[in-house]
Parts: C-alpha cells; structure tokens; sequence
C-alpha cells in the first residue's frame, strides 16, 4: 500500500454516484477512496486483491451498529478493563477473554462470566465482541436476557410491527451471541422454556455464545450474613440481594438450561467489590476534600 499521506487525501467523483466513504476523515459520501477508488479491493504485491482498508473499516462500523451494544458499554475493552490489585479471578478472566479473542474461530466452547454486581463481567464480554468485529470481521450481537424476552413478547401483540421469528432470526444468525443478565427475569415456565429453546437452537448450530450471570452455581449465605452485620437497612436493594444470595443459576433458568450450559461455555468465576460501590466513595471523598 502507498504510504505518506496518501491515506488521507481524496479525490472528488461524480457526486451523482453514490460512492463510500473516506475511511480516515469522514469526508462526505461524494469523495472516494485514492487507494481503491471506490471498488472495495486494492492489489498488495504477493496477495494479488485484497480488501481495501478504507472497506474494511466502513464494514467494522456497520458490524459494530448492527451488534446492539448499549451506548454505556460502548466504551468496553481489555484495555480499560482494570482488575483490582491482588484479585486474581479478574487477572484469570480478562486472559481467558482476550485469548479467547485470539484463537477464534479455533475456539469450541463459549464463556460463562459468573459473580456478584460490579465485577466487570458486561465489561469483559462487550470487549470480546468489539475486538471479533473489528479485527476478525465476525457477526456478532449484543442482548439483555430480559430485554430479549421483552421483545419476543412484545411480538404477540397483534398490532405489533414484528413477529417472533424476526426477533429471534438475528439472534439464532449471530457468529458470537452475548446474552447478559442470565437468570435476571422472573423464573417463569414461559422464561425458562424460551431462553433453552434460543440458546439450544445456538448449541445445535453450533454458535458461540457469552453469557453474563450475578446469579452462582451455590447459595452464599455466608457473603450475606457478613454484608447483613455491618447494615442494618433493608432496602429493596438489600432484599434482592439476599435473594440472589439463596438462589442459584438452576434455580433461575433451570435444570435442562443449566445442564446446557455446562458444555457451551466454560465457567469463569469473578471475585471482587462492586466497582460502583468504589466509584461513589471516590466521589463522596472527593467532595469532602
């Protein structure tokens, strides 16, 4: 490829022909490309035609649209992704995710990020997808457990403007799904068969799928009674997480699911303090000070 600044200059076309866009300026649509003059492709002495990077970087901004990843994790990545000093589990999962990354599509089993609110695991999660997409041009999708049962009910009504099959199609489609919030909706009959039949049509198609959970494979009474001993507030905050101290992922999304997931993902516990918990002390001192 030329060097120097070729990259970043443009040369004005027909403004009548729709044409893509400049990859380093954002320049409007009528300028295109001086590498590959709008074709997508350019030569590279020993490859003969490859993508042109200008097509590449379009592709990834589109892929990265089309993945849902909410406005607030947007920002994710193994970069920014700071375990706390001396928290091994956090160390032990930003490797599994970023190797996961690297090894891709060599990678048979997905992940399942498990631990309490806080511990970065959305975190983890959004910068597996964001490093897939643009660097490896894979198809991937962000959705909230909840927000996704949401939408499928919201299909049933009869003056909805989609259906259940376009909903799920996206879903079923997606290279690398991430499902966050496992376990997080009301344990219904209704909630537990839909999550098995979208995730048990991925396993059969052998999709790779992420999952995100604040529920564990044990009941922690012990974490409760510890938190319980220093607060004496029973909060509608404190009570769902005494109930999510006593209740298991089994529990929420049952047997079968749970079954299920052991030979999809891999188990990757995080232990930690809740970095929100952090962030409003460091606030609060700040203020003080």
């Amino acid at each position: 490829m030329s060097s120097d600044k070729q990259d970043t200059n443009v040369i004005s076309i027909n403004k009548n022909r729709e044409v893509p866009r400049s990859h380093d300026n954002g320049n409007s649509a009528d300028e295109v490309c001086p590498i590959c003059f709008g074709t997508g492709t350019r030569l590279e002495a020993g490859k003969g035609a490859v993508i042109c990077d200008c097509r590449r970087t379009n592709s990834s901004s589109r892929a990265l649209e089309a993945a849902r990843i909410p406005p607030r994790f947007r920002h994710c990545s193994f970069h920014n992704y700071y375990p706390q000093p001396g928290n091994d589990s956090q160390y032990f999962a930003h490797s599994l995710a970023s190797r996961l990354v690297d090894d891709y599509p060599a990678v048979d089993v997905g992940l399942l990020l498990m631990g309490p609110v806080g511990v970065g695991k959305t975190h983890l999660a959004v910068a597996i997808l964001k490093e897939l997409i643009e660097k490896k041009g894979v198809s991937c999708l962000f959705y909230e457990s909840g927000s996704l049962l949401k939408a499928i009910q919201d299909s049933y009504n009869p003056i909805s403007q989609t259906s259940e099959t376009r909903v799920l199609a996206p879903v079923y489609q997606a290279e690398v799904l991430v499902l966050d919030e496992l376990g997080a909706s009301v344990a219904t009959n209704w909630v537990r068969d839909t999550l098995y039949q979208i995730i048990n049509t991925r396993y059969n198609n052998k999709k790779l799928t992420i999952f995100t959970t604040n529920y564990l494979d044990d009941t922690r009474p012990e974490k409760l009674e510890e938190s319980e001993s220093t607060s004496r507030s029973f909060s509608k905050k404190r009570d769902s997480e005494r109930i999510r101290a006593l209740t298991t992922l089994e529990d929420q999304v049952g047997t079968p699911l749970r079954s299920r997931l052991y030979e999809m993902c891999r188990k990757v516990m995080i232990e930690g303090e809740d970095f929100r918990k952090r962030l409003e002390k460091r606030r609060s001192d700040s203020a003080k000070a």
